[in-house]
């Protein structure tokens, strides 16, 4: 860890100068400036100080959080290729979160495995083409720019009857596939 480039993040988040720091901590501006150019170090009574002047705690501070990945690159998505189906997982792991998206290209007479009624919630949206949500008993046409959402309580499946390639974005809470 180092320790002044954590001091001065944790300074300029607080939109504080050095000298306000300083001031804040009873020390000087050029000790403020030594400290985050790791020219010195701090007691641990001086670091307790500025880090309560900064609204954090030494636990906290020395606390490393693991970075957790947000943006996902089409290189990180996982891709299973069948006859007349593609799904492309579009987070990596998304099974352990609570959502998961994919990506669905359904060839012309393709369809998703029918999955059975659980828990949860679905959502999906159509980019291009036509699909049919089987949901229970009921048939649902969605086109390219609709959306769909529902309870996943029935047996549900999505299936292409266009001789077009349909894609869609499915999002399933929790994680079934």
């Amino acid at each position: 860890m180092n320790l002044g480039d954590k001091l001065k993040q944790l300074r300029l988040q607080n939109d504080f100068t050095q000298e306000e720091l300083a001031d804040r901590c009873e020390l000087t501006k050029g000790y403020i400036s030594q400290l985050e150019n790791d020219l010195t170090s701090p007691s641990i009574a001086t670091l307790k100080d500025i880090l309560s002047a900064l609204g954090t705690t030494l636990t906290d501070f020395f606390t490393e959080e693991k970075e957790v990945q947000v943006v996902f690159k089409e290189k990180d998505y996982v891709e299973k290729i069948d006859e007349l189906e593609t799904k492309k997982w579009l987070v990596v792991n998304a099974q352990k979160n609570l959502l998961e998206p994919l990506k669905i290209f359904l060839k012309p007479n393709g369809s998703t495995e029918e999955d059975v009624p659980h828990e949860g919630e679905e959502f999906g949206y159509v980019l291009e083409g036509e699909i049919v949500l089987h949901l229970g008993n009921k048939k649902y046409v969605c086109k390219k720019g609709d959306t769909f959402y529902y309870k996943a309580d029935k047996k549900h499946y999505v299936i292409n009857t266009k001789q077009k390639d349909a894609v869609f974005i499915w999002i399933s809470c929790p994680p079934t596939f």
